[in-house]
């Protein structure tokens, strides 16, 4: 039936004096004297307390009296004849609930009557097993029954003066954080907010275009809109303490300090072997201050360009909305000290940076005092290594001025700065992780996309030849690689050139010698040059680059060096010099002008690499051991190798371990030997002598002894798996060194070693390797490792939906799961309900996300639910009829409140610290939960709680983000404590005793 037809049945007169007898009478006045607490719906019910005149059974004959009443009359029946004892149950039990909810009258009338119907659904049982028009019936009764309760309310004779007295008070709080709020934003200026609007299209229009490297041949652009080309990779927070939760979210840990001990969830975990994965331009949503690692091509300035355009466009990608509202402000800092400059203070950042439009006096001092700045600090490796203490001291005055509100983002290459370089000024470190081969896919799909119809043909053979050939497979790990992957294999009809050093040499005989004439374009700067000559040429500017530590040069000086350069190279010889160079910057392709008087390379990697070709040239071998300990010339080194004959290699091997030896801590020697031997990739021909006293010498600082030693221990490729222990005889520390190092060589070639482990007694070396499933193909890893480890107390981190139909497919079933955002919503719905986890950590993103899957839990004991902060979800998404002990919720209240946390009457411990702050009505859900002993939250829920409640059973506290909470305070609140713990800024935790 028709819910308009029902709701004119219900709205007749003789339907008013039945709800009234619901409700109980009144008295005058707004109950302010001797009486501060307010009204609750409990007390204005005529079936519950001292003013009770009704029973339930009564509640029930009236409940049955307005059925028979909106079923009356001609025409359709709104529900099935059979059904009409059970829809009278239903409706008796909802308006039984009106008793239950935590609200006085006021409230109830500002919730509306189709809110306060909602809640009463949510509040009784669930109405099982009856018909769709049933339900309907009972929505639309509630809904007009709950019109006519809050009518009754606006009619008692208290209702209007308690109405003034909570406007006055609203009012007053209203005018209390307005001010608060006006006093730390600036006064409006038309000014500001015209210039702001042309700046952000200025970005918008600057960084909305990206460079695919290979997409240049024929007719093909060679720039695409940023949107369409842009791959969003992870990053990894090494040592945190969550294995894959992409929100950056933590475990609560109640156990000794070196991490073995129960945790929220009532599981006992070891310290997590694995940095946790975050999506990369999500990270600043959870931390305000990022310093950013990745390797070249890694896809750092690109992060930066997709940053500072969803900001500046208001972009609608899923989960970038955190950033509307935030003003750029991009700076290169190899733009900004290429003369060694001083770097700008914030009045100088539009200049500093190139931007071209004069803003108003003092606009970017406003908008940083007032947090909305987006600061992106692109490149400290791109300075030489002693000035970046100059940097970091200007970053530091920086935050001392506008730390507050503004968000931070510092971009490096991975050891061109120490660990925690700013993590004593509040930076959160992050290192982007090589591309999956589920990105790769992605990027190769999308690059063949963008190149167009001809194209298409070389797609698949190319993902073939990435799944089947390990050399082509080990280049492919960031979005640079992939680019030139793509174009050489379309470039040269489906066959690739093997090794790096041929990748490279094979882009630049592409970029230099075929651009032009494949494209028809004949000689459009009178100057025509072959390959050799112009390489010739331009690696002058990179030897000149490299050797003063800097990426970009003044326009002027790099025409002199071409200039004196000319005439010894015989076929440019006979062009004017000044042509020669304009020829080089606009036809090459490896060259640009950021700017009208600056030039650079269009990737380092071309740079290093002509530069170590430079350097081997002219044998200045001293150079090259000098700097074995610079980051920045890591690169250089290991192509000098690959473009060294053997007897220079072995040469330039030696002067490599001799560095090693003057080296005096671990880490240096490390970092020198590491490089020495990744190198022995790039080497055409070696003596297998001098092969084996690099890996011997190697051998002698490890294995590793940290996480970090470990992971860079992997980074050298399958060499490393010559300097890995064999399983038999490690301890559970050294298994996990082993199993970390070999987890990041990110070829199958590391897929044995790893399956000689999966056995391992200790959960941290099992841990370790379910999380390095997605670094290597799916069902063979499922195969070999994936299926033979233990699963005592294991938590199965899928990733994807490969995984989830890995582990269907091979028959696992585990109790104890983890489901990152890239698990579908058909995979996760067949996933847990063939499995029905015990235990279970999920991540869901958008704002709508779909939760339906956990409805049909029986076993669920511990739930630690991720959704992004802008989600709409309910309770009643979480399952009924499991015995939840453990609830960690997230960042988000659900629509429905939390009133209703009461009916998991087994819950033990909560996890309200990442949720909004508490206000009284969620203080006193969580006093009325029986068997609560462990609780978290935020320092600033404390003052939220009511005077007087007090939550008795609680033994364990730990307040996130305190600093003025006193034991005092937290005692008053929870008398029975044994155990709190104070976490500050920088997660160190302080356990107090009561």
């Amino acid at each position: 039936m028709d819910p308009a037809v029902i709701g004119t049945r219900l709205a007749s007169g003789a339907l008013g004096p039945l709800l009234r007898k619901l409700l109980a009478a009144d008295g005058p006045g707004a109950g302010l004297p001797g009486q501060a607490r307010r009204v609750r719906l409990s007390s204005l019910v005529s079936f519950r307390g001292e003013k009770r005149t009704l029973t339930e059974k009564d509640v029930r004959r009236l409940a049955a009296t307005l059925v028979e009443r909106a079923a009356a009359g001609p025409g359709e029946q709104p529900f099935p004849a059979d059904e009409a004892e059970a829809v009278t149950d239903a409706l008796a039990a909802t308006l039984i609930a009106l008793g239950d909810l935590d609200m006085d009258d006021v409230q109830a009338v500002a919730l509306g009557h189709e809110a306060l119907a909602a809640r009463l659904r949510a509040a009784a049982p669930c109405p099982d097993g009856l018909a769709t028009a049933s339900l309907h019936f009972l929505d639309a009764v509630t809904v007009w029954a709950c019109r006519h309760i809050l009518e009754f309310f606006t009619q008692r004779s208290a209702f209007v003066p308690r109405t003034l007295v909570e406007q006055s008070r609203g009012q007053s709080a209203l005018h209390a954080k307005a001010d608060v709020l006006l006093a730390r934003l600036p006064h409006p200026d038309v000014r500001d907010a015209d210039f702001e609007r042309r700046y952000l299209a200025h970005l918008a229009k600057k960084h909305g275009r990206l460079v695919i490297y290979g997409i240049d041949l024929h007719h093909s652009p060679d720039q695409w809109p940023l949107d369409a080309a842009y791959l969003s990779l992870e990053a990894t927070a090494p040592g945190s303490v969550d294995g894959s939760f992409q929100d950056g979210e933590e475990w609560f840990r109640t156990g000794d300090a070196a991490g073995q001990g129960p945790s929220l969830d009532g599981f006992a975990y070891p310290t997590p072997p694995e940095s946790s994965a975050v999506r990369a331009d999500l990270a600043l949503a959870q931390h305000d201050r990022i310093l950013l690692r990745g390797l070249a091509g890694s896809g750092k300035t690109t992060l930066v360009q997709w940053l500072t355009v969803s900001a500046a466009t208001g972009h609608q990608a899923e989960g970038m909305a955190y950033l509307h509202g935030r003003v750029p402000f991009v700076l290169p800092l190899r733009t900004l000290t290429r003369h060694g400059e001083r770097l700008p203070a914030a009045a100088h950042f539009l200049s500093a940076s190139g931007c071209p439009l004069t803003a108003p006096d003092g606009w970017v001092d406003r908008v940083l005092t007032s947090g909305r700045g987006l600061v992106l600090v692109d490149g400290i490796d791109e300075i030489p290594e002693a000035e970046r203490g100059r940097a970091r001291q200007w970053l530091r005055d920086l935050l001392a001025a506008y730390g507050d509100g503004n968000r931070w983002l510092v971009t490096s290459r991975p050891s061109a700065v120490g660990d925690a370089w700013l993590a004593a000024d509040g930076f959160t470190e992050l290192t982007l992780s090589p591309m999956t081969r589920t990105e790769v896919t992605t990027f190769v799909r999308r690059w063949h996309q963008a190149a167009g119809p001809a194209a298409a043909p070389y797609e698949q053979p190319l993902l073939d030849a990435l799944r089947t050939t390990e050399d082509v497979a080990r280049l492919a790990t960031n979005p640079l690689m992939c680019g030139l992957i793509c174009a050489l294999h379309r470039d040269r009809r489906g066959f690739l050139p093997r090794g790096r050093k041929a990748l490279y040499e094979a882009a630049l005989s592409m970029l230099l010698s075929r651009r032009d004439r494949e494209r028809d374009m004949g000689s459009p700067t009178g100057v025509e040059l072959g390959e050799a000559p112009q390489i010739q040429l331009i690696q002058r500017l990179a030897y000149w680059l490299a050797l003063n530590g800097r990426t970009q040069m003044d326009r002027r000086h790099a025409e002199s060096l071409v200039r004196s350069a000319v005439p010894a190279v015989q076929e440019a010889s006979a062009y004017d010099p000044g042509a020669v160079f304009t020829h080089l910057l606009h036809r090459s392709g490896l060259l640009r002008e950021p700017t009208a008087d600056t030039v650079d390379f269009v990737h380092r990697t071309f740079q290093d690499y002509l530069a170590a070709k430079a350097l081997v040239e002219q044998w200045d071998i001293g150079v090259l051991a000098a700097h074995a300990k610079d980051d920045q010339w890591e690169d250089v080194i290991r192509m000098a190798l690959g473009h060294a004959r053997p007897r220079e290699c072995a040469e330039l091997l030696d002067e490599l371990m001799k560095a090693a030896d003057r080296v005096e801590d671990r880490r240096g020697q490390q970092r020198i030997l590491v490089l020495a031997v990744s190198a022995l990739d790039q080497v055409t021909e070696v003596a297998p002598h001098v092969r084996q006293a690099v890996l011997d010498r190697a051998s002698e600082v490890f294995p590793p002894r940290t996480q970090q030693e470990a992971r860079v221990l992997g980074e050298v490729g399958p060499l490393a798996l010559d300097l890995l222990s064999d399983p038999e005889g490690l301890g559970d520390e050294e298994a996990l060194m082993m199993v970390t190092a070999a987890s990041h060589i990110r070829t199958d070639a590391a897929i044995p070693y790893l399956a000689r482990f999966a056995g391992h007694p200790s959960l941290g070396v099992r841990s370790q390797l379910i999380w390095s499933w997605h670094r290597f193909e799916s069902r063979t890893y499922a195969e070999e490792v994936v299926a033979r480890l233990d699963p005592s107390r294991l938590r199965y981190f899928v990733a994807n939906d490969e995984h989830a139909g890995e582990l269907l497919r091979i028959g696992l079933r585990p109790a104890l799961l983890e489901i990152a955002e890239g698990v579908s919503d058909p995979s996760l719905a067949e996933l847990l309900g063939a499995c029905d986890p015990a235990q279970l950590r999920m991540r869901r993103g958008g704002s709508r996300p779909d939760l339906s899957a956990l409805t049909a839990l029986t076993r669920l004991t511990s739930l630690v639910l991720g959704l992004d902060a802008d989600a709409r979800w309910s309770t009643a998404d979480l399952p009924a009829r499991a015995p939840i002990e453990h609830l960690e919720l997230p960042p988000v209240w659900p629509e429905d409140g939390l009133e209703t946390l009461g009916r998991f009457r087994e819950l033990t411990s909560l996890n309200l610290w990442r949720a909004p702050v508490a206000d009284a009505g969620t203080w006193r859900s969580l006093a009325a939960l029986p068997r609560l002993r462990v609780l978290a939250l935020d320092r600033m829920d404390l003052p939220s709680c009511p005077d007087g409640l007090v939550l008795e059973t609680v033994r364990t506290v730990r307040l996130v983000h305190d600093g003025t909470a006193t034991t005092g305070e937290v005692t008053a609140v929870f008398p029975g404590l044994e155990r709190i713990e104070l976490v500050d800024s920088q997660e160190q935790v302080q356990v107090l005793t009561p």
